[in-house]
């Protein structure tokens, strides 16, 4: 981990965006660190500052004028999604869940001749994002790049398996557990579902 990347983990924990505990994550797959980066994204100035970096690496890799429009995931995606979308200069819209599946709503719309370049908050499995591609692509349109602040999927080929370049501002190796391999120590912690996937009307 350089410098950078130490600084910006800092940035994380300062904002007592990485928790401790036993968490079900949205893949269904068990961990004991959740990164909740709702928690640093509250404060626009901090949103500000790492999606700017994050913004600078996109174009450091991927050159200007790469992209028409930012599609983000709800919830997790929707605030990082429009604060890079600001910094890259591009409009955004967000996907949302309708009976479990990707939906666009609000009077968003995609064609085919747009290239989108997808937002997500943290990269696990790369469900989510999976699930956005289909929806995109049912528009015709071209995804070409992901983009996300966080890939904890510890996947050295996850380019190779999502088809096309992750960027990301930070990556760390937290491992995950499906429901027959967790370990003792996690079993006698109590497990909460934090994110927005296992919400009820």
């Amino acid at each position: 981990m350089n410098i950078k990347e130490q600084e910006i983990l800092q940035e994380f924990s300062a904002s007592k965006a990485i928790l401790k505990g036993h968490f079900i994550l949205s893949s269904g797959l068990h961990s004991d660190t959740y990164m909740q980066c709702a928690r640093l994204l509250m404060e626009p100035k901090k949103s500000e500052k790492l999606c700017k970096i994050l913004a600078e690496k996109i174009i450091a890799r991927l050159g200007k004028n790469f992209a028409d429009i930012v599609v983000a995931p709800a919830m997790g995606g929707v605030v990082v999604g429009y604060e890079l979308a600001r910094q890259l200069g591009l409009p955004t819209i967000f996907c949302e869940r309708v009976s479990g599946e990707f939906q666009l709503r609000r009077g968003f719309e995609l064609d085919s001749s747009m290239r989108v370049l997808v937002v997500e908050d943290v990269i696990t499995t790369g469900k989510s994002s999976l699930e956005t591609y289909d929806l995109v692509k049912k528009f015709g349109a071209k995804i070409v790049a992901e983009a996300s602040l966080v890939d904890r999927s510890n996947d050295k080929n996850l380019e190779e398996k999502m088809g096309v370049p992750i960027i990301s501002l930070l990556k760390i190796d937290v491992k995950t557990f499906d429901e027959k391999n967790i370990p003792e120590e996690l079993k006698s912690v109590e497990a909460v579902k934090p994110g927005s996937r296992f919400l009820k009307n």
